[in-house]
């Protein structure tokens, strides 16, 4: 998993609350179980005007010029609520989404998000209203978050966030679930090997 240090990327806004996950990633791009290859489709009933996703959506913020390459994602309360699919994530970041700020995330959506080295950032909605008002104003400007200080800092304005120890430390350090797995290898093989013969896996 990729570290996630200092930031600082395209803005963009998507002005809605309740953004779940069926609208991130529809239900008819889940077959496949590589994390690759989902960005196409992200936000595919917004960004396309057809199924065959050949014609964008002018309209749609991330088919902006002004958007173009961003890296941060900005919404309102309960972004990623609905089914529990890990794909939402998957999606958001083979587009290039670093990190989504907003004043809530679905509880299983924000576990999948940080769990893959997605940094979801919780403001207060009076605060997301000011970087929306922000945005609005210089369309295309860049957030600057850092992890390292656990602060935003949009044009003017400047806020600090919280996030769970450990779920910091992980993305400090690109660690993953299998990652933290593997930092105990020594301790796994020495019980390993204290093990019956009849239980150990032959490789």
């Amino acid at each position: 998993m990729e570290k996630f240090t200092i930031h600082e990327g395209v803005a963009v806004p998507l002005d809605s609350a309740n953004i779940d996950t069926d609208q991130i990633i529809p239900k008819q791009f889940l077959l496949a179980v590589s994390r690759k290859g989902f960005g196409v489709h992200l936000f595919h009933d917004w960004r396309y005007l057809d199924d065959a996703e050949t014609q964008p959506n002018p309209e749609f913020n991330l088919n902006k010029p002004e958007f173009k390459g961003a890296s941060i994602l900005v919404a309102r309360d309960n972004f990623g609520n609905g089914s529990s699919r890990e794909h939402a994530p998957w999606a958001l970041m083979d587009y290039g989404i670093k990190a989504v700020i907003a004043p809530s995330f679905a509880v299983i959506f924000n576990n999948n998000a940080l769990g893959n080295g997605l940094l979801t950032v919780k403001l207060t909605v009076e605060e997301v209203d000011e970087i929306f008002k922000e945005l609005a104003k210089n369309p295309g400007s860049k957030i600057k978050i850092s992890l390292v200080d656990m602060t935003v800092d949009c044009g003017p304005l400047h806020f600090k966030f919280d996030l769970d120890p450990f779920r910091r430390h992980c993305l400090l350090e690109g660690l993953d679930s299998i990652s933290l797995t593997l930092q105990n290898e020594n301790d796994i093989k020495s019980f390993e090997e204290k093990m019956p013969a009849w239980e150990q896996v032959k490789e």
